[in-house]
């Protein structure tokens, strides 16, 4: 029997309580083909890595548990905040700028089970929070353009480009998983879970200030254009609490940094350190400038894939049926906050995964395929060359 797609005819009408309970075992049933496909993708990309690690002499896994900000995460665990490095040029990398939540997971996890060790338990936590974040997008695509394009949009965030960061000891598949089901709560109307969702996300990235702005922005246009009594005043007093709750967690970890330096802007400042500050796009206009002047191909090949991702985000807002407001203001705050930065330009990719929206054309389009096959090719395409180049990253220079 063929499926029967319920899509909503605008974004509002996905903010309106529905049949959106299920029992687990039939939330799992449901989502299933979507976890499963996403799980084939990444173990395919795990695969080739660790196929190529060993053609070419090289520890495959150590690349996902023992370089990088993953070791930084790890000493956190172990021993609290405090470590530093001074590099030659007089700069000082502090440890608080890396936020808490996934360090004290790994120190809660490998306490309660010895043998996995500090880096085993950063690396399970990322590859359970990969498929839970898995199942939160398939959750937000499902509600707003059917089951089957929500299994097609967990499946090609598996195959984005930099997924390989997705099989690390790194933040962004536990971010994911807290913002994408703190949107799938504000698309059903639970804003208490909204908020404690991103009290998580706001004590694992700093990109959880798009989460933040996602669900203060569409409480306000619900309160600004709610008619008369339609609302309820517990739905009021319930978008209050979850507006209220949202930037707890990433406050909280900013005035920790403030009161153990005695300085308000301390967080700022080191982050500024790691060269990591808001310059408004310079930074990266710079870079561009940069390589036009060392090879003229690779400026044009750059300015090609920012009006690649510019035309993606145009057509995620005109998409329809429309997007919703918390998702359309979420993935295009993620994307700014990831573009206005003046950090090193190869980990602007990464920084842009959690904002699994910009999918969602694609996912809708090829849900659309007349053809079953056509959705089974461009997976499996996408799949084998994310998977090459995570290996061809992972083995060479790596991720920042």
């Amino acid at each position: 029997m063929p499926e029967t797609k319920a899509v909503p005819p605008s974004w509002a009408a996905a903010l309106r309580p529905g049949s959106a309970s299920r029992s687990p075992a039939d939330a799992l049933r449901y989502a299933a083909p979507a976890l499963l496909g996403y799980v084939a993708v990444r173990l395919t990309g795990i695969a080739i890595l660790l196929i190529t690690a060993s053609v070419t002499g090289k520890d495959g896994m150590h690349r996902l548990t023992g370089r990088w900000d993953s070791v930084w995460y790890q000493r956190i665990a172990e021993h609290g905040y405090g470590y530093g490095v001074r590099l030659p040029d007089g700069t000082f990398h502090s440890d608080l700028a890396f936020f808490p939540l996934l360090p004290a997971l790994e120190r809660g996890l490998s306490a309660l089970f010895p043998p996995l060790g500090i880096a085993g338990a950063g690396l399970l936590i990322s590859w359970l929070a990969s498929l839970v974040a898995a199942g939160g997008i398939f959750a937000v695509g499902a509600r707003l353009y059917g089951r089957r394009a929500g299994i097609l949009l967990a499946v090609f965030w598996g195959a984005y480009p930099t997924a390989f960061v997705q099989s690390m000891a790194y933040t962004e598949t536990l971010f994911t998983a807290l913002a994408a089901w703190a949107l799938y709560a504000v698309l059903t109307d639970r804003w208490i879970t909204a908020g404690v969702l991103c009290v998580g996300a706001g004590l694992t990235r700093p990109v959880a200030a798009a989460l933040i702005a996602a669900i203060g922005v569409t409480a306000m246009w619900r309160l600004v254009t709610a008619r008369g009594g339609d609302e309820p005043l517990r739905t009021h007093r319930r978008m209050a609490v979850g507006v209220c709750l949202a930037p707890l967690g990433w406050l909280s970890y900013i005035v920790f940094v403030a009161v153990r330096e005695r300085n308000p802007f301390a967080y700022f400042d080191v982050q500024a350190a790691w060269n990591n500050r808001i310059d408004g796009g310079a930074a990266l206009a710079a870079f561009v400038v940069e390589q036009f002047g060392r090879n003229v191909f690779a400026g044009l090949g750059l300015c090609a894939a920012f009006a690649l991702l510019f035309w993606v985000v145009w057509l995620c807002v005109r998409q329809r049926p429309r997007q919703p407001l918390p998702v359309i203001v979420y993935c295009v705050v993620v994307v700014v906050i990831s573009l206005i930065g003046s950090g090193y330009f190869g980990s602007r990719p990464r920084l842009m995964m959690p904002a699994f929206p910009l999918l969602l054309p694609a996912a809708v389009a090829l849900a659309g395929a007349r053809r079953r096959m056509v959705p089974a090719v461009v997976v499996g395409v996408a799949a084998l060359a994310s998977g090459v180049y995570g290996a061809f990253a992972l083995l060479g220079s790596g991720p920042p």
